[in-house]
């Protein structure tokens, strides 16, 4: 009868950061359930990680986080939005939004021009300064994501998408 080399164990999955949470709490809070408790925190972790990262890109391209935002706002509109608008997605105050404009003005990334509609009233018009400095700013977020997610595969991706989309619906729903 031939030899055989004893069977090696299947190797076991590289563990995180939140296994060893999990580890911590299960034996504490029995009802808890992992798959959740694990979803949940990766979720969490991952959007502290990328939030730090923009915050760092956007500082290293000189812009303050309310700055790149309003110009990512203005820039997902097409480069054309009324203050209004502008107030409306950022979800601020009138008088927040108008000393945003103010600084992003003074800085060349935004104008103001008369509204083709309304001549008392003025349209926020992205300039080339202001679209270069979003970009650039964006590019280091968009690294950043193509990195961690570049590990799954296109269908892996899309199926990452398609769950979240599955929970968002539901929480959007229920937010009303």
């Amino acid at each position: 009868m031939p030899e055989h080399p004893p069977q090696q164990p299947p190797p076991s999955p590289a563990r995180d950061w939140t296994d060893g949470h999990l580890d911590r709490w299960l034996p504490v809070l029995s009802e808890l359930d992992p798959d959740i408790e694990g979803a949940v925190t990766r979720m969490q972790r991952l959007t502290r990680h990328l939030g730090r990262v923009r915050e760092q890109g956007v500082a290293d391209y000189g812009l303050h986080k309310h700055e790149f935002d309003t110009l990512h706002v203005l820039a997902g509109r097409g480069g054309h939005a009324a203050p209004s608008d502008l107030r409306a997605d950022l979800n601020l105050a009138p008088a927040s939004v108008t000393g945003r404009l103010e600084t992003l003005e003074r800085r060349g990334f935004i104008v103001r021009t008369p509204s083709t509609e309304d001549r008392r009233k003025v349209d926020i018009v992205l300039t080339e300064a202001g679209r270069a400095a979003w970009h650039e700013a964006l590019d280091v977020v968009g690294r950043e994501e193509h990195r961690l997610l570049g590990v799954l595969t296109e269908e892996e991706r899309r199926t990452l998408s398609d769950l979240l989309r599955k929970v968002m619906l539901l929480q959007e729903v229920t937010e009303g």
